[in-house]
C-alpha cells in the first residue's frame, strides 16, 4: 500500500498572488498544456522563492538544452534510475520515446545495466553516470561532450542533472504517485 502524498495539490483558487503568478507562467509556457501543474510543481509552489527560478530552469533544461532531445531525456531517466524517482521515470519514460530514445536503452537504465550506445549517447552517458556517481567527472568524459556540444552543452548536461535531481527528491519527499499506481521501477 503506498503512502499519503505529504505536499498535494494546490487549488488555485488557494494560491497567494505571488504562487498564483508563478503558476500562470508555469501554465502559458512551453509544458504547461502537457503536464499543468503536477509533478514538482505541486510541491515547488509551496515556496515561491524555489518555484519561480526553478520553473524557469526546468524549462531551460528541457526546452533549451543544447543536448539533443533524445540524450538529454536519457540523462533525465539517468537521475530517476539513480534516485529511483517513480513519478520522475514514468514521465520522462514516455517523453523519451517521443523524443526518440531507443525503448532499449531505457529498459537497460531501468535494469541498472549499461546500455549499447553510439558515440553521442556514449558521452552524454558515461558524463552523466559519473556525475551522479562521484559529484565530479574525468577529463576524457568532459572531452567528450565539450567536443560535441562546447562548453555550452556541458553547462546544460550539468544543470539537467542538477535540476532533475531537485526534482528527484522533491518527488520522493512528497511521495508523489504514479498515475495507476504502479511503481515502473523496482528498489533495486
Amino acid at each position: 500500500m503506498s503512502q499519503p502524498q505529504r505536499f498535494g495539490p494546490l487549488p488555485l483558487e488557494e494560491m497567494s498572488p505571488q504562487q498564483r503568478a508563478i503558476a500562470d507562467a508555469i501554465l502559458a509556457g512551453p509544458r504547461g498544456s502537457s503536464s499543468g501543474l503536477r509533478g514538482p510543481f505541486e510541491a515547488f509552489l509551496r515556496s515561491p522563492g524555489v518555484a519561480a527560478p526553478a520553473q524557469e530552469l526546468g524549462q531551460h533544461c528541457r526546452f533549451g538544452s543544447s543536448i539533443p532531445a533524445a540524450l538529454n531525456e536519457m540523462a533525465i531517466l539517468l537521475v530517476a534510475r539513480r534516485w529511483t524517482a517513480q513519478y520522475e521515470w514514468w514521465a520522462h519514460r514516455q517523453l523519451a520515446a517521443l523524443a526518440g530514445l531507443d525503448a532499449g536503452v531505457a529498459d537497460a537504465i531501468a535494469s541498472r545495466r549499461r546500455p549499447e550506445l553510439d558515440g553521442n549517447a556514449d558521452a552524454v552517458y558515461q558524463f552523466a553516470v559519473e556525475l551522479l556517481d562521484s559529484g565530479r567527472v574525468t577529463d576524457s568524459s568532459w572531452h567528450h561532450v565539450v567536443d560535441r556540444w562546447s562548453e555550452r552543452g556541458a553547462m546544460d548536461l550539468i544543470a539537467v542533472l542538477g535540476y532533475y535531481t531537485l526534482v528527484a527528491f522533491t518527488l520522493n519527499v512528497d511521495r508523489h504517485p504514479v498515475p495507476g499506481g504502479e511503481e515502473p521501477l523496482g528498489a533495486a
